[in-house]
């Protein structure tokens, strides 16, 4: 069963896609979305989560900029509403989502958050903000120079209190091989678990089978990997 509900923060109301699995769920994970809005994949990765048996839910982290679903190709608008984050808000709105799951009877340990483009950006930033049980960066930027008002994910990488997942392809532009290896050696300095894997064929936004971008190898391998770290790491055994 899925929802959208919504939750307070700071700055307003926030809405909240939330799907339950059909049993009791085995932990909880936050699926924070790419730059183009929480819109129909995101929905489906949400859905996707659930239906391996977790609490899932994506905030809509555009909710101070009128909540948009972007088209794949609209640029422009991206970066207008990624223009009205800051790491302060984006705390913010991971207090919410948090409490959300808390209320429900989910303790940080037993929450992982996952995130896509923007959002692996997002969800680095949440491991390294709070003592979740796991978390994984899909192509996040801001590796060498930070966004969102935030530090470089190389900078706050020996920081980090959950463990880390990082999963890139060596095709992306804007984030090359050397930004990730450098990611590697930092968060290696880290005193959590963390892995990156690089995906040889793989560019930007290979997860997303709506998109152009999408190469199936890369993304199957990538999401049982997802899959592997949450169950390693949230108890969900």
């Amino acid at each position: 069963m899925a929802t959208t509900l919504s939750v307070s923060t700071a700055d307003g109301e926030m809405a909240l896609y939330d799907a339950e699995p059909e049993g009791p769920p085995r932990a909880a994970v936050v699926v924070v979305q790419e730059a183009f809005g929480v819109n129909g994949h995101i929905e489906d990765v949400t859905r996707r989560f659930a239906g391996a048996g977790y609490r899932a839910v994506a905030p809509h982290l555009f909710h101070r900029s009128g909540d948009p679903v972007l088209d794949y190709s609209n640029f422009d608008a991206v970066m207008e509403h990624m223009g009205a984050l800051s790491e302060a808000g984006l705390v913010g709105d991971l207090d919410a989502t948090f409490g959300h799951l808390t209320a429900a009877g989910f303790e940080l340990s037993r929450v992982g958050v996952v995130g896509f483009c923007m959002g692996g950006t997002v969800s680095f930033l949440a491991g390294a903000t709070y003592g979740l049980g796991a978390a994984v960066t899909f192509y996040g930027g801001g590796v060498t120079e930070g966004r969102f008002g935030m530090a470089s994910l190389v900078e706050m990488a020996p920081s980090l209190k959950t463990p880390w997942l990082g999963l890139y392809g060596d095709l992306d532009e804007g984030i090359p091989v050397q930004q990730v290896e450098s990611l590697r050696e930092a968060v290696g300095k880290a005193p959590v678990a963390t892995e990156v894997v690089r995906y040889a064929e793989a560019g930007h936004g290979f997860h997303c089978d709506a998109r152009d971008a999408y190469h199936q190898a890369s993304a199957t391998d990538a999401w049982q990997r997802t899959l592997d770290w949450f169950d390693r790491h949230l108890g969900a055994r």
